[in-house]
Formats: C-alpha cells, sequence, structure tokens
C-alpha cells in the first residue's frame, strides 16, 4: 500500500510514494525540470497558471507510474505555496491566473481594511493585518476586475485547486480559511465580518474541513487519467508552512520548524492565540488544531532568501559553479564577509518589514578587498540575517527556539548557511530525512487511518545532522548583523 504526496510550489511540483507499511519513500519526481515561469505583468505582480500545476502533478504522477502503479495508492496529501488566489467558474474553470503569495498588489487594500474594521478588532479576532492575504487579492479583484468577479463560483487556495481536480469536489480546510484571513480564532468560526467589508458572498467561500482527515475522494475521471483508485481518499491538505512543521513532528506548543526554499520561514507551534501588533509575523491554524486542543502557527516569512540565493547562482557565478561549489567558495571569506552587507529583500513586499518593498541591496562592497566569495558568503549571511531579525520578533511573542528542525534541502544543504543560522540565533539545528511531498503523503496515511497514531506515522523519521552554534564566528556575525539591521531600518524609516 502507497501513500502519494503532492507539492504544488511555486518553483516546481514535486510528488512522491510513501510505503506505508514501512515509512520510506519509494519513488519521488519533480517537474519541470527547470524552475515553473511567474507572470509580472506589472512591478510587484506574481502570477501563475493553475492549469500548469495540474499538469506537472500529472506529468510526476504518471513518470512514478512507470514503475510503480498507481492502484496501488490508498490516501492522497497536497501540500501547497500559501496564500494564492484561485478563481473558479461554475463549470470549474479557472477564470485567471492565480494572484500568487509574493504578489504585493492587494498591499494597499489590506491596509484600508485594518484601519476600516479596526487593528484591535483584526488582532483579537483573525490575529493578523488583513494584509497581503488571499481575501485582500479577491478584494483587488472585484475593485479592478469586476466583469470577471461577477462570474466567479468558487475561491480558493491552491492545494484546494489540486484536491477539486482530483475529486470534482470544491472545498478548503479551516487552517486554509486561517491563511486567507477568513477564519475567526475568538469565535472558531468563519471570519465573516471581513469578508461582508471586502463584499465576498458567502456562497463563493468553499465549505471547510480538517486538514487531517478524509475531506474528499477521488472520481472516476482521475482513475483514467492517472489510473488512481476511484474512491481513494484526499486525507490531507495543507499550506507549505504548516506541511513543512508537520514533516518534521513539529506539532506541539514550544516546537519550532525552519526551511529555506524560494521563502525564508521559520515556523513556532503556541497553544494559545497570539497576535504581533505590527503583523510583521502572522498566526494561523495549524494541522493537529482541535477546539479542545488548540495548536496555531506563527509564521515568519522573508520572501527573498533562496531567491536571492539563485540570483547570485546565475548572476554573480553566472551557473558556472554547482550549488555544493559555491557554497565552497562562500566559506572562504572570512565570517562576516570584511563588511559587506546583503539585503536579500527584492521579491516582493516583506512582512516582516511591515509590507514594505524595499528592495536588495548589496551594501558596503570594497572594490580593492571584495571578491566573489565574499559576495557568496554575505549572501548567505545576510539570508541568516533577516532569519535573526524575524526570530528577535517572535521571541518577543514569547516563542524560544533553542532547537530548530530542518530538512535537509534547499539552503540547509549549506554547512555555511546552517552554521551561520545557528551562531545568530544561539539555536541547536537538527536536519531530518524528509521534504514537503513525502511530509504530505505521511500526513494522508495518518488522515485515512493507515497510521493509528502520529507516533505511528512518525517511526521512520530520522535526525540526520546536529548543528552547534560555531562561538569562534559570534562576534564578527553579531557586529555584522548590527550593521546590517542599521541598514534596513534605515530603509523602512525612509
Amino acid at each position: 500500500m502507497k501513500s502519494l504526496g503532492i507539492d504544488i510550489g511555486s518553483s516546481s511540483v514535486k510528488v512522491s510514494l510513501l510505503d506505508i507499511a514501512t515509512g520510506e519513500c519509494v519513488a519521488s519526481s519533480t517537474n519541470p525540470a527547470q524552475e515553473m515561469p511567474i507572470d509580472a505583468p506589472q512591478s510587484g505582480w506574481a502570477e501563475q497558471d493553475p492549469e500548469m500545476w495540474w499538469h506537472y502533478a500529472c506529468e510526476g504522477i504518471r513518470r512514478m507510474a512507470a514503475e510503480h502503479p498507481m492502484s496501488d495508492v490508498r490516501s492522497i496529501g497536497i501540500t501547497y505555496q500559501m496564500h494564492g488566489l484561485v478563481c473558479l467558474d461554475e463549470a470549474g474553470r479557472p477564470l485567471r491566473k492565480s494572484i500568487i503569495w509574493c504578489d504585493s498588489r492587494a498591499v494597499g487594500i489590506g491596509a484600508e481594511a485594518l484601519e476600516a474594521l479596526g487593528r484591535d478588532r483584526c488582532l483579537e479576532h483573525v490575529l493578523n493585518s488583513p494584509g497581503n492575504f488571499t481575501a485582500s487579492k479577491l478584494a483587488w479583484v472585484k475593485r479592478n476586475e469586476p466583469e470577471l468577479f461577477a462570474a466567479v463560483h468558487k475561491f480558493m487556495l491552491p492545494g484546494d485547486y489540486i484536491a477539486y481536480r482530483l475529486s470534482g469536489r470544491m472545498s478548503t480546510s479551516i487552517s486554509g480559511l486561517s491563511e486567507q484571513i477568513l477564519w475567526d480564532f475568538r469565535e472558531e468560526r468563519r471570519a465573516g465580518f471581513v469578508a461582508d467589508y471586502y463584499g465576498i458572498p458567502e456562497r463563493m467561500i468553499p465549505e471547510a474541513g480538517v486538514s487531517i482527515g478524509i475531506e474528499a475522494r477521488t472520481d472516476e475521471a482521475t482513475e483514467r487519467l492517472l489510473g488512481i483508485p476511484a474512491g481513494t481518499p484526499i486525507s490531507y491538505r495543507a499550506g507549505d508552512q504548516p506541511n513543512n512543521a508537520f514533516s518534521l513532528n513539529v506539532m506541539e506548543a514550544g516546537e519550532i520548524a525552519a526551511t529555506g526554499g524560494t521563502s525564508g520561514v521559520v515556523y513556532g507551534v503556541v497553544d494559545t492565540p497570539k497576535a504581533d501588533p505590527l503583523s510583521r509575523v502572522n498566526t494561523f491554524v495549524h494541522v493537529n488544531h482541535r477546539p479542545e486542543a488548540p495548536r496555531y502557527g506563527i509564521l515568519l516569512c522573508i520572501n527573498g532568501t533562496g531567491c536571492m540565493n539563485s540570483w547570485t547562482h546565475r548572476n554573480v557565478v553566472q551557473n558556472t559553479l554547482s550549488y555544493p561549489e559555491m557554497n565552497d567558495l562562500a566559506a572562504t571569506a572570512p565570517a562576516g564577509s570584511d563588511g559587506l552587507l546583503v539585503l536579500p529583500f527584492g521579491n516582493g513586499a516583506e512582512r516582516v518589514l511591515e509590507n514594505r518593498t524595499t528592495g536588495a541591496a548589496l551594501v558596503g562592497i570594497d572594490l580593492n578587498r571584495h571578491t566573489t566569495a565574499h559576495i557568496l558568503r554575505a549572501t548567505q549571511e545576510g539570508i541568516a540575517y533577516s532569519f535573526r531579525y524575524g526570530i528577535d520578533i517572535m521571541r518577543e511573542m514569547g516563542l524560544k527556539p533553542d532547537v530548530i528542525r530542518a530538512g535537509q534541502a534547499n539552503l540547509f544543504l549549506s554547512p555555511l548557511f546552517r552554521s551561520t543560522l545557528a551562531t545568530l540565533t544561539g539555536a541547536r539545528i537538527e536536519l531530518f530525512n524528509t521534504d514537503n511531498a513525502l511530509g504530505a503523503a505521511r500526513g494522508a496515511a495518518l488522515g485515512a487511518g493507515y497510521y493509528r497514531t502520529r507516533e505511528e506515522a512518525f517511526a521512520s523519521l530520522r535526525r540526520l545532522e546536529v548543528v552547534e552554534p560555531v562561538e569562534a564566528d559570534r562576534e564578527a556575525l553579531e557586529k555584522g548583523y548590527r550593521a546590517w539591521k542599521r541598514e534596513v531600518e534605515h530603509r523602512i524609516k525612509n
């Protein structure tokens, strides 16, 4: 028996097969070979075609099916890039490209809503500013594309769309409503006052269920197309960051997970609802939340981290080095990069900077002293500085990151980045043998009842490495961080 995990990213779509009995990954496929395109019709905009996600999910499944019959699949889990907007007509067709997570066009609309609804009311009930989240993106469509808005039958998140294509059922999750800023944490129900303010009819909002549990089943069309038996439960659904935490078995208050893909994220679990007054970090419903045993995720997201590193790969070394070779070259420069600073904020408005778009920057370059190695190291240090900046905000909210768990992937493949982050935060970093697609497959097997307990579901999760702070680098990194923070705060004020 197998469980299928589907990870809808903004760079690629990954699918993995989990052997339920052994808990091991037996196959995976990432598509396309190059990064998926993100359309930017205007500065600060970012869109993708939902049909593209579906196409690459199907392609990945068919690739695995060559050696692993899909008739063995007994459960399906889906994880996805958070906060994207997918608008469907009554026939279930996308009405426009998805406005995805890093699109900044709705920042002003969210700011207007915060003032109109009242800051205290928003922080008390939805724990966040309406900001640039999904409901605000739909309000942008209503204001700027009224004819299209009138044709919307349902709107949903990227993972909801994939679940719909597999099952024919339009639905979402409670966790999904919270990331759309449509969940009232105080009342434990949909935040009707936000939808009413934006003029979003109740009929457009899909029915919401749990993240871990059977909420839909595959239809006959999916069986004909992909060979997955009709009636297979779709029994897990979560945004990429709650799912990353789940994948690492981060489920209890005080536990913390991190990831460094296109964006960089630190995600901590709490059992009482907490809000940052400035909404620089955001609170959502975690995947294992129940009213009688509440669990919430406090999420720090920096849009420009992994893409800052990939930008240097493309434009500084011009793809002449592999990422491991680039990491090795970066490590030849000293800690603190001889005063060179990189601000990795070039991928849209940054929540941690109060939804400002400051842009990326290379600061303090000395043409006689700094080399390619310094630029590469300063890039990874600048990303780690941005993590530290957000973690300090999370500390103000009561989280204590003594241990940070992460999958051995993306930025966490770099020994330099790992040790820099550990040194700056004072936290031990633990790396595990998992990723988002595999986590979704594990969640699906748990949600469908093939694993009876969480302990059973995570029996095969293994810690691969522990990274401790490097005391010899602490002074140089702290000095660099102070200079970096001054530069960031100057840009925020000006």
